[in-house]
Formats: structure tokens, sequence, C-alpha cells
């Protein structure tokens, strides 16, 4: 199974100089926050993939407009495809702004997971958009990661932890992969790739294993 996963900055080759057929081999597609949300649309609906996201720092706008044909994922854990996917979106407090976060609060976040977690045996795949602490993130207060994603890795294990927030083209030399245990934390960073080894079903539906809220009328 091919995984698209993208964050932070539209890629022209998906959106601008699209070609017919270029997101036909991917069978999932992961946002680890701050796109446009018509970009996201354009990807859901250019593609025969589900579009799974979270929050990014800068995505105050999808209260209003969400993407169209996608799933928010932001605090809940769900099965896509059989592969368990963790969403957790926002970065660290830095100036009160939407999805933004203090340590203790993503603590919470986490914890309530936690029963959802041991539901369905850990997790596959973490998308974040911020870092973990001290893997890819920087020193600045709006750049820092969060300790929690540490624990949280300890806990379940994921082969992959997706984020972005951190560019790459930042002149830091930030790592495109770093890894903390078992797990490959990759910065997605306008678009990467990931193989799966287990074939896509075609036929399942997203399953959440965290309770849904309902979306207001």
């Amino acid at each position: 199974m091919k995984i698209l996963a993208v964050s932070d900055m539209e890629s022209a080759a998906l959106w601008d100089h699209y070609v017919p057929g270029r997101l036909d081999p991917y069978d999932l597609i992961l946002s680890c926050g701050d796109l446009k949300a018509p970009y996201l649309t354009f990807l859901v609906t250019m593609s025969h993939a589900k579009l799974l996201y979270v929050h990014g720092n800068h995505d105050g706008s999808y209260d209003a407009s969400p993407p169209e044909g996608c799933e928010n994922i932001d605090g809940h854990l769900v099965v896509a495809d059989g592969v368990r996917i963790l969403g957790l979106g926002g970065s660290l407090w830095y100036n009160g702004g939407p999805h933004q976060y203090t340590e203790r609060e993503m603590q919470r976040r986490i914890d309530k997971l936690r029963r959802a977690i041991r539901k369905a045996g850990g997790a596959d795949i973490v998308i974040t958009h911020a870092p973990p602490r001290g893997f890819g993130d920087l020193d600045d207060p709006a750049h820092r990661g969060f300790e929690a994603f540490l624990g949280l890795m300890d806990a379940c294990r994921p082969k992959y932890l997706l984020h972005g927030h951190t560019h790459l083209n930042y002149g830091m030399k930030i790592p495109r992969v770093v890894r903390y245990g078992e797990t490959e934390i990759v910065n997605v960073m306008g678009r990467c790739e990931l193989e799966w080894p287990a074939p896509p079903d075609r036929a399942s539906e997203l399953t959440w294993i965290s309770r849904r809220r309902e979306r207001r009328k």
C-alpha cells in the first residue's frame, strides 16, 4: 500500500501543474497540517484515496471552511485500510493562536486517547503537526516540539510518526528522518511517500476507535 503524506507547503506538481493520473498510485493520503483547505479538497477529489488530516497552528480557517471530502482525525484514533492511525495536531503554545497547546494540555489530549490505544493494541502511524521534543524541532518557542510525544511513542510504539511545522528550508539542517526507539520520525514538509507492507482493503470503511464527536449543526 502506498501512502502520500503532505504538510506545510502545497506541491506545485500535485496542484498547479497537476497531470491527470498523478495521484492514482496512492491508497491513502495523510495531512500533517498548515495546508490550504482547497488543496486538500483537490487531492481527495483527484484521487481514489481517503484523506485524513490534523490541524496545523495556521489552520484556524478550517473551523469555518474545512477541506471537503476529508476526515479530521485530530484527537482521534482510527483504522484506515487496516492501518491504525492516531492524530494529534497543533503546536506548542507561543502566542495564543488557534490550535496551540501547552505541554500539560497536549498530555491531557493524549491521556484521553489511552483507552482507544489499549483497545486497538497500539498505533501504526501517529500524525502530528509539531515534532517530538529533541527530534527535528528547534529551540525557539514557536517551533519547539512536545515532550509528551516521547511518552506516546513509548506507549504505542508506532512504526512512523509523521509531522510538519519545522520547514526543511529554514536553513537549520533539519533532518528529514530521525529515529526514536522503534519509531521512524519523518518531517513531511511538502510531500513524501511511504510504503506500507499490507495491501489496501478497498472495501474497508474508516473505523473510529475513539469516540467521534458529532458535528455541530
